[in-house]
Order: structure tokens, then sequence, then C-alpha cells
């Protein structure tokens, strides 16, 4: 399928933003979103044909509220996605595709592994991208009152595409959250973010690698990516270190780290005028990590820490670095604990993004501040110890 010619990637306009209500009948829903899209000026005719087979999927639905596999820590997470195949492939893909490594480092400053790590994760190198019906999932998604302001605008983005010949809303396929191609962007991404590769007029996402790679890449800069600095490093922390100044919303220079003892596990620590948070994912006795204001941008890829720590470290795995000394960390909660823990913190005002059992980083900062004020160590990560007291 054809994806965004490189021509018509110069001309496009940025899709408007959708403000439609959620919820009711789905087809009132559509009947809004296309009089939506007809305010903005496009055209009845193909407004028509675009929605003709517009449906909402349950399975799409199931999909968004079980997201179980986040719920794992970061150790058991990492070990269940990372395996020695998906690295011995990324080296290999990143030999075949070295040349346009090469153009990503020197046109968007971002090292492979974190594009590698990506593709990798997110399709297992464009093995596995998905067979929901695009238009579908994002039409179920934009209705549904969890994420509308999410997925409306990705809704005329798609609609965008179509116009130009370059979205099938009955053949287009892929993740179940609406995301398309290897490295899985979504339509207003592709707007804004689709590159040319290969050199053959077309961003052709789902099939070139180079297109897909160099997207990738452009839409990392868009969100921030600061040209050839690090984002994750492994360091050794001393046993004595003040933990309440842990996480990922507690920065230092990195000479200022180094001053409280910290060092690289291998390899040096970055440039010491460089912003870094220490990061703990399962606290202070289990994996630690330095985060340098790159690891900030995954969070605008994928908002969840467990995965946005596993494909940041999985990164420096295919540069080189060794794996990741696991320590002995403290028994953390079970699912239906957590549950309990965040309604715990909830009741005593704080903001920990839902009940979900997810350990995400606004229950991480809720979890750190009842340490702080119960005299426990303040390492962001709950334990069976901390719900008792609380």
């Amino acid at each position: 399928m054809r994806f965004l010619s490189l021509a018509l990637a110069l001309t496009f306009a940025a899709p408007a933003v959708a403000d439609v209500p959620c919820g009711g009948s789905f087809s009132s829903f559509v009947g809004k979103i296309k009089s939506e899209a007809l305010s903005k000026g496009y055209d009845k005719a193909t407004v028509d044909r675009f929605f003709a087979s517009a449906q909402q999927t349950q399975s799409v639905l199931k999909a968004d509220r079980a997201q179980g596999f986040f719920q794992k820590p970061f150790i058991d997470f990492s070990r269940a996605v990372i395996s020695q195949n998906r690295i011995d492939n990324g080296r290999k893909h990143s030999q075949k595709y070295n040349a346009t490594f090469d153009r990503i480092a020197r046109d968007y400053g971002v090292s492979r592994g974190v594009l590698l790590a990506f593709w990798a994760l997110e399709t297992d190198f464009g093995q596995v991208q998905g067979d929901f019906n695009t238009l579908n999932a994002l039409m179920t998604l934009g209705h549904d009152c969890r994420r509308p302001e999410l997925f409306q605008p990705q809704i005329l983005a798609a609609l965008e595409l179509y116009k130009h010949g370059d979205f099938d809303p009955t053949t287009t396929k892929g993740a179940w959250a609406g995301e398309i191609g290897m490295v899985q962007m979504l339509p207003k991404d592709i707007l804004q973010n689709g590159v040319d590769g290969d050199g053959d007029g077309h961003v052709r996402l789902k099939t070139s690698a180079p297109d897909a790679l160099m997207s990738g890449a452009k839409m990392l800069k868009h969100l921030g990516w600061r040209a050839n600095e690090p984002w994750l490093q492994e360091i050794v922390v001393p046993t004595d270190l003040d933990w309440s100044k842990t996480g990922l919303n507690h920065k230092m220079t990195v000479a200022q780290w180094a001053k409280l003892g910290i060092k690289p596990r291998a390899g040096s620590l970055g440039a010491p005028s460089l912003q870094a948070s220490v990061l703990l994912p399962m606290g202070r006795k289990g994996p630690a990590f330095l985060a340098y204001p790159n690891f900030e941008v995954y969070f605008e890829w994928n908002k969840s820490f467990v995965y946005v720590t596993t494909a940041a470290y999985f990164a420096t795995r295919l540069e080189g670095a060794p794996v990741f000394n696991a320590g002995s960390p403290e028994t953390g909660l079970s699912d239906g604990q957590m549950k309990q823990l965040q309604q715990k913190l909830q009741s005593r005002g704080h903001d920990v993004g839902g009940v979900d059992g997810i350990l995400g980083e606004k229950t991480r900062e809720a979890v750190q501040k009842e340490q702080e004020r119960l005299g426990m160590p303040a390492d962001a990560w709950p334990t069976p110890a901390l719900l008792a007291k609380l």
C-alpha cells in the first residue's frame, strides 16, 4: 500500500483538531464527525466515501482495556521482550541499513540503537504490524470517552491522507490504537513527519524500512530529541544516596550526581553540564540508570513507564551496553495490591493517573512522597510494607 507521496508531503495542510462529543450512539457519532469534516472544508462526496464503511470494533476496546502486560515490573517486562533473537536481528538490520542509519545520525542526530529498539518492540522488525482496520480503530477510540481528544484528530488526519489517495478506509490495517507501519505511526505523525528514505518518491511505512526509519527519526526530532546526546545509562549508586533526590521529577547536572558518588557501570558519564535524573525502576536495590533529557522524549512516543524504560535500555544494549545488574529488589505489589495502593494514595490527595494497577510515573511520585513522609527510603518503589503503613 502506498503512503504519502513525497510531493504531497510538501503540500499537505495540517489536519484540524476534531472536537466532537464522545459517547452516545455510534451512528450519531459518525454523523457528527462527518459534519466536523465538512466544516473544515472537505467536500461531501469525499467525506461520504471515506466514512461509508466506518464501524465500531469491540476488539479495539477490549485491547485498550486489557493492557495488563504493562503491569509487569521492569525486570520481568524487559526480559520478556528483549530476546537474544531480537538482539541478533537488530545487529543484522543495523548492518543491512547502515547507510540509512548513518544518514539518520547526520540529519537528525538520533542514534541507530534507539530506532532499532523501537522497530523491534513495535513490530518485530516489520513482521507483526497489526491487522486491525485503522479507520475503524480510530473511530472506535474517538467515540469512546477515555481518550477522545487523542484519537479524534487522527480521524481527520486519516481523511487528509485519503483525500490524496494515500489511505484506504477499507484495507488500511495496523495496530489496535490506529498506528501504521514498521515503527507504528499515527496518521497525524505520518502527515507531519513522513520521509522518503529510499528515494522512490513515496513514503511506504509498511514496506520500506528506510522510509519507516527516517520517518521515525524525524518524528523523534520533532518531539524534542536532542542531537547526538545520550538518553539512558546504567549506573552504580552509593548505598547512602539520598533516595528522595531520585526519580524523573528530580534533576541535577551530571557533575553534581558524580559528586554524590554516581558512577557509570560501563564507559563514562555524559557531559558534566547535562541535566539528568537517577532512575530506579524497582527501587534502590534493583537496576539503576541515569536518565538524560532525551529520555523524556520517549514518553512522547509511548506513555508507559515500563515500556519507555525498556525501550531506552534496549537501545543501549543494541549499541554494546552490558546486561543490567538486576540486584535484589524488594518484593513489589500484586495487581490487586497496586490498585489498593493507588486508591489509598488518591484518598490522600495524590494524582496517580487512575486506579489501573500500573506503576506509572504519577504513582511513583506519589509513592515517593508518602515514603518520605513516613520516614521510609524514598526510592519510589511500592512494597507491602508501604501499603501496610498507609
